[in-house]
């Protein structure tokens, strides 16, 4: 029996996507390709809400946020980190020679818009990147709020990681300003990992003339360029069996589950977990910035000083065929993480905190 995944990814895939995965190869430069490759855009362009260019890469989402802040930076980027992911971004400009200076919150704490203007009021940067969730410390950052101060700033490109959220929470691209979104396959759109999807303006498309040495496999502008030349074909042989699954997938969302609905899903799931963590631990993060996609819980049982032991944990749930995540970076061991991404629904929640309870003997 499979193991039911409570990580934050990859997640679990349903039967008929895992299914689709198995159909025959097409010619990647057939019309078929191209014409899934469309169907692909078009409800991406839903689930984002923008109009903007949509581009995918066979890579994880780590492909695209390389190539997005070598592809935009032709002065400086800041570089605005949450955790774990947002250190990432600033370590992909360091090892690619981008000049960028990268600006930490405490853990468990957000980016504020504070920070941000006080960031770009020095005019010395022409990129922003923001985490939108970050499933290391469990925050979901106020986008909305940096939104505004960023109508301040409108030559700065501002760059967005949401891997872990996209698909799982409510992220209105266009409304909100933002010039490059990324996410992949394998979080709330619960795909197998290997693909990444990016969201990307004129705005930002512009900016990449302005940079002359973007890469080759990620540089954006060039992805985008192909599209328009080769009608939604890409440089390279993309993973055509992911993108089967995707095209499937986002058809499901859209036409069957509905975008709106599937949002409300991941809240009602994320509520339930928060108050489920308040009866027996703590959840970890400022409470006024919670993931809706994951929870990070802290591995202190109420009225305990000791630590639980997360590997022990997993070992009792793997014999349930359950699995949640440990803590991450400097977490490790001193939260836990469950996720209720994808396909997860609330009779699933109920089964990971009531199995929580059962191994660990809290009742």
């Amino acid at each position: 029996m499979a193991i039911k995944l409570f990580i934050p990814g990859p997640t679990v895939v349903s039967e008929d996507i895992l299914a689709e995965m198995s159909l025959p190869m097409i010619g990647h430069r057939s019309k078929k390709a191209s014409e899934i490759q469309k169907r692909i855009s078009d409800n991406m362009q839903k689930v984002l809400y923008t109009d903007n260019r949509i581009l995918l890469s066979t890579s994880s989402g780590s492909g695209l946020m390389e190539g997005a802040i070598r592809s935009c930076t032709a002065k400086r980027a800041a570089v605005f980190s949450v955790g774990a992911f947002g250190d990432k971004w600033y370590k992909m400009a360091v090892a690619n020679g981008v000049p960028a200076d990268k600006f930490s919150s405490e853990m468990g704490e957000p980016t504020t818009p504070e920070m941000v203007d006080a960031a770009l009021s020095t005019g010395k940067y022409d990129v922003i990147t923001v985490t939108h969730n970050e499933t290391s410390s469990g925050i979901q950052n106020p986008v909305e709020e940096i939104a505004e101060v960023m109508k301040k700033y409108p030559d700065v490109v501002w760059l967005v990681d949401a891997v872990s959220s996209a698909a799982g929470s409510k992220i209105e691209t266009d409304k909100l300003g933002i010039d490059v979104l990324i996410t992949s396959t394998q979080k709330a759109l619960a795909l197998p990992p290997g693909l990444a999807i990016c969201a990307m303006s004129q705005k930002a498309y512009e900016r990449t003339a302005e940079v002359p040495t973007r890469g080759l496999y990620f540089d954006l502008r060039t992805l985008w360029d192909f599209i328009d030349k080769k009608n939604y074909q890409y440089t390279s042989t993309p993973c055509l069996s992911l993108m089967y699954a995707l095209d499937k997938q986002l058809q499901h969302i859209v036409n069957e589950e509905g975008i709106e609905a599937r949002f409300a899903r991941h809240e009602q799931c994320a509520e339930f977990t928060r108050a489920w963590a308040d009866e027996y631990f703590r959840v970890y993060p400022n409470r006024k910035y919670l993931s809706k996609t994951l929870t990070v819980i802290d591995a202190h049982p109420k009225g305990c000083s000791e630590l639980i032991s997360i590997p022990e944990l997993n070992k009792g749930l793997a014999e349930l065929n359950m699995q949640l995540g440990n803590g991450y970076g400097g977490l490790k061991d001193k939260t836990f993480r469950i996720a209720h991404m994808g396909e997860l629904c609330m009779d699933d929640m109920k089964e990971i905190t009531s199995a929580v309870v059962d191994v660990l003997k809290l009742k």
